[in-house]
């Protein structure tokens, strides 16, 4: 008698849903396929550190391969999952080297390939102003910031150099509050002394945002505490200035004064997500509903809508206005293996999908944060020290926990800040815009 094959399951994205989706299948009568374009699942929350200097991108990623090397019914594919076909049940996936793309079968889909950055329409300022999704936009904003000193020590003029020193945080979420933090903790901190013709701490760090105040998502008293300590640490926040144009040279915003201009060589868009292509190719083979950002509307279940046969978790999927952080994805990916296996297995499937909010948690500058806990509201040192166990414990692996708890003792108990190095090529990159800068050439 011909042996009955087994249940294929395949996962789009090593994210935290993509990932917890995976390991919760460990046991389960299936094979897991597990797909993502790099070889490696990013700590999200902790990626900004790295643009910052304080961690190494090593210390945030782990392999993809390692997290899954002793689940032997998981195989992992570097590759990008390009289309759908919901009839035929097939994937096609292009290959990491790019050359070839293939069709891969599957019982099962699992869609959590997280989301993009948003420039709200206006894909034009991404070259000037990165996002930081991903460890290469770390590493970029890594090189921007810190050398932006390194062109300000080099500036015939005060204006140049003033130029060179501004610093423009685009979106007052947990992203841009902690990257405004730390760039003003890199100016004020870290960097005085190193330099002979510049004084780092006449660096000027603005926090613009369309909305009426930093950190909307936290109860309104913890947000007033975290604008007052952004302003106490010099950063310059700017609410209800709504970007309109933004190049090489700076931004330009709107409030109800009117259209402002501000000059800074070094901006970051911390605004917003949309859905991914990915999501958009989905709903479209399928008929699903989307929100207004592209994700995908689902089924309480976290399946797309008379498709039960495809979850889609994270950043990637809406429901019941569920916010874009880890926490949903860890127990979304969780409640999709769960679900899958009690298919398979005859068990009860359970109940709906269900979310647990465990709150809400922003690091603001050194020995300062905010936890929004339901009832419980902290801010200051006790905020600070919660954040970091919370981000130590769901770091992945003994020896990443490690070292970035010694890399915290470094940076804030001390000065140091061991990865403010940049490469040849970003300096490169500052002198060439420096130079047409200079020349009035258009950058």
């Amino acid at each position: 008698m011909k042996q009955q094959a087994r249940h294929r399951v395949v996962v789009v994205g090593a994210g935290f849903g993509g990932l917890y989706a995976a390991r919760a299948l460990k046991r389960a009568p299936v094979d897991v396929t597990l797909i993502n374009s790099t070889n490696h699942h990013i700590f999200e929350p902790l990626i900004y550190q790295v643009a910052a200097g304080i961690l190494s991108p090593g210390e945030v990623a782990v392999s993809v391969r390692e997290a899954v090397r002793r689940q032997r019914n998981c195989e992992f594919v570097l590759g990008t999952v390009t289309d759908v076909d919901p009839l035929a049940r097939t994937v096609a996936v292009r290959a990491g080297n790019g050359t070839s793309v293939y069709e891969l079968p599957y019982d099962t889909l699992i869609v959590a390939a997280g989301a993009s950055q948003s420039y709200f329409g206006h894909d034009e300022f991404a070259p000037y102003a990165p996002g930081l999704k991903s460890i290469d936009d770390a590493l970029e904003i890594r090189g921007r910031v810190f050398g932006a000193f390194e062109m300000a020590e080099l500036a015939s003029n005060s204006a140049e150099r003033a130029h060179w020193l501004t610093f423009a945080v685009v979106g007052g979420g947990p992203t841009g509050v902690e990257m405004a933090g730390q760039i003003a903790e890199i100016a004020h901190r870290a960097l005085p002394g190193q330099y002979r013709r510049i004084d780092p701490r006449q660096a000027r760090i603005v926090l613009l945002d369309a909305v009426d105040r930093v950190l909307p998502t936290f109860d309104p008293r913890l947000s007033a505490k975290a604008e007052r300590r952004l302003r106490a640490i010099g950063v310059d926040v700017r609410l209800g200035a709504r970007v309109v144009g933004l190049d090489a040279l700076g931004v330009t915003y709107e409030t109800a004064d009117g259209i402002r201009s501000l000059d800074a060589m070094t901006k970051i868009w911390a605004a917003g997500v949309s859905g991914t292509g990915l999501a958009a190719r989905l709903a479209a083979a399928t008929g699903a509903p989307t929100d207004r950002v592209g994700r995908i509307l689902v089924e309480p279940d976290l399946t797309v809508p008379g498709h039960p046969e495809i979850f889609v978790l994270g950043e990637a999927m809406s429901l019941d206005h569920l916010p874009g952080v880890a926490q949903v994805a860890i127990q979304g990916g969780r409640y999709a293996g769960r679900r899958i296996a009690h298919r398979l297995t005859g068990a009860r499937a359970g109940t709906s999908f269900s979310y647990y909010d465990k709150g809400n948690l922003a690091a603001v500058s050194r020995f300062f944060a905010i936890a929004d806990l339901g009832r419980v509201r902290l801010a200051g040192v006790t905020g600070w020290l919660i954040w970091h166990g919370v981000h130590v414990w769901y770091l992945y692996g003994l020896r990443n926990k490690s070292t970035v708890l010694l890399r915290w003792a470094l940076s804030f108990l001390g000065r140091s800040r061991s990865e403010a190095v940049i490469t040849a090529q970003q300096v490169a990159a500052r002198t060439a815009l420096r130079q047409r800068a200079r020349a009035g050439e258009p950058v």
